[in-house]
C-alpha cells in the first residue's frame, strides 16, 4: 500500500469514529515495518476529523531549505520527540524542509544520531501460554547409553499442539486467580475486565471482609488490555491503586520472573484443557506462603535496580 491507499484508510476509520491509535495498531498489524508512524495517522486522522477531503500532500509552503532557524531546529526537535522512530522522509513531510538541512539540524544543531534499539532476551507477559505436552530443558533430557548406544529422541513440540492461555492473579500470600482463557478468545478489555478484574476484586473482599480492596496496589504490564481506559477507570472505580509499570523494563512482574517457569518445569502432560487446569491450579496452591513472601522482596530489589538504572533494561545486574 502506498500513502494515498494509507490515508484512504485513515480517512474511512477516522469517519467511523475510530481513535488513531487503534487505526496505527490496525495499519502495523497489516503492514508491519512498512506502516505510517504513530505521527503520520495522528496528523492524518486530525485532518479527516477537521473536514479535509483530499488525501494527498499539501502543496510545499516554499519555506526556504537552507533555512538554519531557531523556529525550524525547534520544529524537527517537536517531530522527533513526538516520534524518535520518524525516518527522513516522516521528518520532511512535517516540516517541508529539505533532506540536507534536516540532516544539519538533527547532527550539528540537536547532536543527535539513530541507534538500534537495545534488544532484550523475551517479551515481559503478565500471560502465559501451556502446552498439554511437557518438554523437559536440555538438562532434565541427559540419559544413560551404552557403547554404541544412540541417544534418546526428543520429539520437538509443534506450534499447534493443544495449549491454553493462563492468567494468574496473586498477593505476597498466596494465589487470588487463576484463570483458564476460554478457547478461541483473546484477552481484550472487556475480556479483562469481566473474566480477570472482576473476580480478582470479588477475591479479595472475600479475603478482606473488613477493609475490601482499601490499600491494594495492582502490578501489571502495559499490555494494550491492561492500559485501556475502560480497564483504569475500572479499577479506580474498585479503590485499586495501579502502580506504574516502566515500559522498558522488563521482569518486573513476578509471573515472569517466577510463575510461570515454576508452573511449567513441575507439570506433567495432561491430556484436555480441564486436565491442565486443575493441574496448574494444583501447582499454584500447593505453593508455600514463604515462597510467595520470597518472590515479593525479590520484586522490591528489582525495583531498585529499575530505579537505580533510570528505567533501563537491568536484568544483566542481577546477581
Amino acid at each position: 500500500m502506498d500513502n494515498e491507499y494509507n490515508r484512504y484508510y485513515i480517512k474511512i476509520r477516522t469517519i467511523l469514529e475510530i481513535d488513531p491509535k487503534t487505526i496505527h495498531e490496525e495499519l502495523v498489524t497489516a503492514l508491519g515495518p512498512s506502516a505510517p508512524s504513530y505521527t503520520t495517522v495522528t496528523r492524518w486522522a486530525k485532518r479527516f476529523r477537521e473536514g479535509r477531503e483530499d488525501v494527498n500532500d499539501d502543496p510545499r509552503s516554499g519555506r526556504p531549505v537552507s533555512e538554519m532557524t531557531d523556529e525550524n531546529i525547534e520544529l524537527v526537535r517537536q517531530v522527533i520527540d513526538n516520534d524518535p522512530h520518524s525516518t527522513y522522509d516522516e521528518i520532511i513531510a512535517d516540516t517541508s524542509l529539505s533532506r540536507g538541512t534536516i540532516e544539519r539540524i538533527i547532527h550539528d544543531h540537536l547532536k543527535m544520531k539513530k541507534v538500534t534499539s537495545r534488544w532484550v532476551p523475551r517479551q515481559l507477559n503478565d500471560e502465559t501460554w501451556i502446552y498439554h505436552r511437557q518438554i523437559g530443558r536440555k538438562s532434565t533430557n541427559k540419559s544413560w547409553v551404552g557403547e554404541g548406544e544412540s541417544p534418546r529422541t526428543i520429539v520437538r513440540r509443534s506450534r499447534f499442539e493443544p495449549k491454553n492461555l493462563f492468567s494468574i492473579f496473586f498477593k505476597s500470600n498466596g494465589p487470588l486467580l487463576i484463570h483458564c482463557v476460554d478457547e478461541d478468545k483473546t484477552i481484550d478489555r472487556n475480556y479483562y475486565i469481566e473474566n480477570c478484574l472482576k473476580p480478582v476484586i470479588k477475591e479479595i473482599r472475600k479475603q478482606r471482609k473488613l477493609s475490601g480492596t482499601n490499600g491494594i496496589k495492582l502490578l501489571h504490564e502495559n499490555a494494550r488490555p491492561h492500559i485501556h481506559s475502560d480497564v483504569i477507570n475500572y479499577l479506580t472505580e474498585e479503590g485499586i491503586i495501579i502502580m506504574s509499570h516502566p515500559p522498558y523494563s522488563p521482569d518486573l512482574a513476578p509471573c515472569d520472573y517466577w510463575l510461570n517457569d515454576y508452573i511449567k518445569n513441575r507439570l506433567t502432560d495432561q491430556p484436555d484443557e480441564k486436565s491442565l487446569a486443575r493441574a496448574v491450579s494444583k501447582i499454584v496452591k500447593n505453593i508455600s506462603e514463604e515462597e510467595f513472601k520470597k518472590t515479593f522482596d525479590k520484586l522490591l530489589e528489582r525495583m531498585g535496580l529499575c530505579i537505580n538504572n533510570h528505567g533501563d533494561y537491568f536484568e544483566h545486574l542481577i546477581k
